[in-house]
């Protein structure tokens, strides 16, 4: 099989060991509001486009009832709105403190580019968030051919219309001939319904949730059981493949080619 792209993911992927921007982001703003979620809360839906995610989160019970007794009613769409428009903003403030690329990403880019292969990205952050990593990801070695944000189209994650515009975008054919890349559900079920490759990304992401230093501080056994429950997830939302970080990609695409 002769593969023509790869599309990779942002944080948690490329950028951002372990996923942590938007944790404290999200935690922050609910406690605006006076509502008082967790880290578990604020990964259980990552992946999503970020408003989306916000939906998802206002929809768990515990969270609807505690937004409840704080506002007097259960959350709809204009309260979504009002959290959305005070997460954005609070997320591109801090951003730019978790743009350092993964290990090995720099490398991987180089030999894709070695075997003549286009580089594309989608993400769940918005273009205005994205204005503050893209310069910052390219002064480190990483600068894709195209980039799709979650507010550039109507319809995001899970459906595969930023992949379609990928596809154009970098002009390549088939699906099958294109490696999707992400730490997510919803970024691996994109991969998915676009007819891709997917691998999923289990150890820096943000099923993991590890920094850099706990990663690299785990026995080989301990990663086998993160290695297990972030590939579980994966596996089940598509991803065909698994891989610990995109240091592992190559040796990957090489198995594949053959």
């Amino acid at each position: 099989m002769t593969f023509k792209a790869v599309i990779f993911d942002w944080a948690g992927t490329v950028i951002d060991f372990g996923s942590f921007a938007p944790m404290g982001a999200f935690v922050e703003t609910f406690k605006k509001f006076d509502v008082e979620v967790t880290i578990a809360d604020a990964r259980k839906p990552m992946g999503l486009p970020k408003r989306a995610h916000i939906a998802s989160m206002l929809a768990e019970p515990h969270i609807a009832e505690r937004w409840k007794a704080v506002h007097g009613k259960m959350p709809g769409e204009a309260e979504i709105d009002r959290v959305y428009e005070v997460f954005v903003p609070r997320n591109v403030e801090v951003v730019t403190d978790y743009c350092t690329l993964v290990p090995g990403t720099a490398d991987v880019v180089t030999g894709l580019r070695a075997r003549r292969m286009k580089i594309g990205s989608t993400t769940g952050y918005t273009r205005s968030i994205m204005e503050r990593v893209l310069p910052l990801a390219a002064k480190q070695g990483f600068a894709p051919d195209n980039l799709i944000c979650a507010d550039d189209l109507p319809l995001g994650r899970p459906t595969p219309i930023g992949m379609y515009k990928c596809f154009l975008d970098l002009m390549v054919y088939p699906a099958s001939a294109v490696i999707k890349v992400d730490d997510t559900e919803p970024g691996i079920a994109e991969g998915v319904a676009a007819g891709c490759v997917t691998v999923g990304v289990a150890l820096s992401g943000n099923e993991a949730g590890l920094t850099i230093d706990q990663f690299n501080a785990l026995s080989p056994a301990e990663k086998a059981v993160v290695r297990e429950r972030a590939g579980a997830k994966l596996k089940a939302a598509g991803a065909h493949h698994i891989i610990d970080t995109v240091a592992d990609l190559p040796a990957l695409i090489d198995k594949l080619s053959a």
